[in-house]
């Protein structure tokens, strides 16, 4: 049996088409991706914008101040001018009423000056501006014996000559007695402790006499506690025996107690 000849089989010269076909669609759709990413939705991107810079901006004038929304093709929100005053109302209103005291506690010091200038020229009495107030320096020589608690009747008009002064303000009084280091003990004086306080009682109580309301005054003993000079020349013992009137621009506050944690 004759063998059939084997067709011959063509080479097919057109494959290379299938394979340009998937080429170009793949480069067609990455071209389609790289439009899609590219493309930018410009009324998203205005909305995006103006949230960025507003909230950047912070119109709110305060930190960590809300986020503002912004609704696409709403007109921009107008910029508010911030209302930073120098100072709120009640802090100037205070300040104004220190610098009130201020010009009273001067007034003050300046008739009392003019009441005790004779004292004052002498040296036996001194007034002292602190930033608690007015403080009034006297010599205890001028005021009592060594060892004793009585006024001098020569010191009781120039006592009620401050008193006078005093009465016609509202500030309150502390008066403070002051000794050297020299200790004393005697029935009436175990200490100075006691000498100081009695001396600054006996002139708080002639104030009182003078005017000054009870409620305004009051009397604290220091004894040797609080020096100005040193208490090893004659000079510096005779400074430290003094009593001081402070007059007070603080006034009391009202308390608040303080309530229990648990």
């Amino acid at each position: 049996m004759a063998r059939r000849r084997r067709e011959e089989e063509h080479e097919n010269h057109e494959r290379w088409l299938v394979s340009y076909a998937d080429f170009i669609t793949l480069l067609f759709a990455f071209f389609v991706v790289m439009y899609a990413i590219s493309s930018v939705n410009e009324g998203k991107y205005k909305v995006l914008s103006n949230a960025l810079t507003n909230a950047f901006k912070n119109p709110t004038g305060q930190p960590g101040g809300q986020p503002i929304a912004v609704i696409q093709g709403a007109p921009p929100l107008p910029a508010r001018p911030l209302a930073r005053p120098d100072k709120l109302p009640e802090v100037r209103k205070a300040e104004e009423k220190k610098v009130e005291q201020r010009q009273k506690m001067k007034n003050i010091a300046s008739d009392i000056m003019a009441a005790l200038q004779p004292l004052v020229a002498q040296g036996k009495v001194r007034l002292l501006e602190t930033s608690r107030g007015v403080t009034i320096e006297i010599n205890d020589s001028i005021l009592f014996q060594p060892g004793q608690a009585r006024l001098q009747p020569e010191s009781i008009s120039a006592m009620l000559a401050i008193a006078s002064v005093l009465a016609a303000s509202d500030f309150p009084i502390t008066v403070e007695g002051h000794t050297d280091n020299i200790p004393i003990a005697t029935a009436q004086f175990p200490s100075n402790w006691e000498l100081s306080a009695m001396r600054a009682t006996t002139v708080l109580r002639l104030f009182n006499d003078g005017g000054v309301g009870a409620e305004r005054l009051t009397a604290i003993g220091y004894g040797e506690t609080r020096p100005v000079e040193t208490n090893t020349t004659v000079e510096g013992r005779g400074r430290n025996r003094r009593v001081s009137i402070l007059i007070d621009s603080n006034r009391p506050e009202e308390p608040t107690e303080i309530k229990s944690a648990n």
